[in-house]
């Protein structure tokens, strides 16, 4: 994490830029039947547009897992990329498990010899035996609390007989893991967030919702000093006219991240 606020500091920035390939919405000039050579062309332009301005990606491997090997591959070379573009990597994996599997998790996540990433995010309703793993590579993870779906609240929102709320026992849990431990709330859920906020200030976050989904950089300024906020949709596809060029997509992404960081600021 402090490789992480020490890139925030740096470029006054806290953009999250949330990698997911729809290959659908990508420039006609992409040859999609070879889809995962089209996706690291994607994916090599906006990084490069894109780098000198936001500190973090997030990949989200459901869009490159469902394309197979070759899928893979370019989200391997989606983190590698942007790793020699001295950007923090968040894999959006939401991987959860007990004892060694929950270690080969960490492995091919958070090693040199996976896919080499900063962080991953983690489902922690395993509780530490299926977190444990992860923070013992020394690498950070970014572990489900408040997430910002319109269901989300049938288990998150429930009461404990504690009085506290199941997201509030999960943030606290999260908290009592360390520094290397931080915590998904949704930019949907402002007065949740604010909560999140008050109580562990030290805690950083990774806030999804925003802009596609209907959060505005008012509704999260609560947590500018402890977070990093996602943007997907909003950055990647900001061109919608399919027959304009890769290089015009790219621009268009930078486009969307300038004005994105002046709302947030």
């Amino acid at each position: 994490m402090q490789k992480l606020r020490k890139l925030i500091a740096e470029k006054s920035c806290n953009i999250c830029v949330g990698l997911d390939p729809f290959v659908e919405l990508f420039p006609t000039e992409l040859d999609t039947k070879n889809v995962g050579e089209a996706i690291i062309k994607f994916n090599r332009a906006i990084i490069t547009a894109v780098a000198d301005i936001v500190p973090v990606v997030k990949p989200q491997i459901a869009f490159y897992e469902q394309y197979g090997i070759a899928g893979m591959q370019a989200f391997a070379d989606a983190c590698q990329f942007s790793k020699e573009n001295g950007l923090y990597v968040i894999a959006d994996a939401k991987r959860g498990d007990i004892g060694s599997t929950a270690a080969g998790y960490a492995k091919a996540f958070l090693t040199d010899g996976g896919f080499d990433c900063d962080a991953v995010t983690v489902n922690g309703y395993l509780g530490t035996d299926g977190i444990k793993p992860f923070l013992d590579t020394g690498r950070d993870i970014f572990v489900l609390a408040k997430t910002s779906n319109p269901s989300g609240g049938e288990l998150q929102s429930l009461t404990l007989e504690s009085g506290e709320k199941v997201y509030e026992k999960m943030t606290e849990l999260i908290h009592s893991w360390g520094e290397n431990a931080g915590a998904v709330v949704g930019a949907t859920y402002p007065s949740e967030l604010a909560g999140v906020c008050e109580k562990y200030p030290d805690m950083m976050l990774l806030i999804p919702g925003y802009g596609a989904q209907g959060g505005t950089g008012a509704d999260i300024a609560v947590a500018r000093n402890q977070s990093v906020v996602n943007s997907s949709r909003g950055i990647l596809y900001a061109e919608k006219d399919r027959a304009k060029s890769l290089d015009e997509f790219a621009a268009a992404a930078r486009e969307a991240v300038v004005k994105m960081k002046a709302d947030l600021n």
